[in-house]
């Protein structure tokens, strides 16, 4: 599956560039309205970073950022990206099959998962989590829209991440998304 996965988005992302890729350094549109919940210092995991917008944004914000992604294509639009806007320092982008798991590393004051969605993965999001780093997930859903073996079932994120501080969740329109912090431990 994993090969599968990555030339269908290598064929994609090579298909974006055609179309001239990437646009504006914006924040995921899912968290537009909470840019004052992301931190802007620390080390943050993107996963299924794609061309790598969020990743430089989160740069741009004074932010390490770790993206991966299963396209090579994508990849590389990435580093190109962040070359583009002077942050390829405080950047990595690494191909990642995230069939296999999260990679290894360090602890995140952010994650950050964008339009990617594998249930096996929430319980790996969480511990890679610093105490009182943020979630930052969004997801199809099939709230609002037709089921999907892509899309989260109602309530899936509340429920997979309820045991955290959630602290901006919703679903609608197709889509689901929550923003919640780790735990302090004493």
């Amino acid at each position: 599956m994993a090969q599968e996965d990555r030339v269908r988005w290598d064929q994609r992302y090579e298909t974006a560039v055609l179309e001239a890729m990437p646009g504006p350094i914006t924040p995921p549109s899912k968290f537009g309205d909470h840019v004052d919940l992301f931190p802007t210092t620390g080390f943050a995991l993107e996963l299924a970073c794609g061309s790598g917008g969020t990743s430089v944004w989160l740069a741009l914000r004074g932010l390490k950022v770790h993206g991966v992604d299963i396209s090579g294509t994508a990849i590389g639009l990435a580093k190109k990206l962040a070359a583009e806007n002077a942050v390829s320092s405080s950047c990595r982008f690494d191909v990642v099959d995230l069939d296999r798991g999260l990679p290894e590393g360090p602890q995140a004051d952010l994650v950050v998962c964008h339009l990617f969605r594998d249930v096996r993965l929430y319980p790996q999001m969480v511990q890679r989590l610093t105490p009182g780093g943020l979630l930052a997930v969004a997801v199809l859903s099939e709230v609002d829209a037709k089921p999907g073996p892509f899309r989260a079932m109602a309530g899936e994120l509340t429920d997979a991440f309820g045991h955290l501080e959630i602290l901006e969740a919703g679903e609608g329109d197709g889509h689901a998304w929550i923003l919640a912090r780790g735990i302090e431990t004493a």
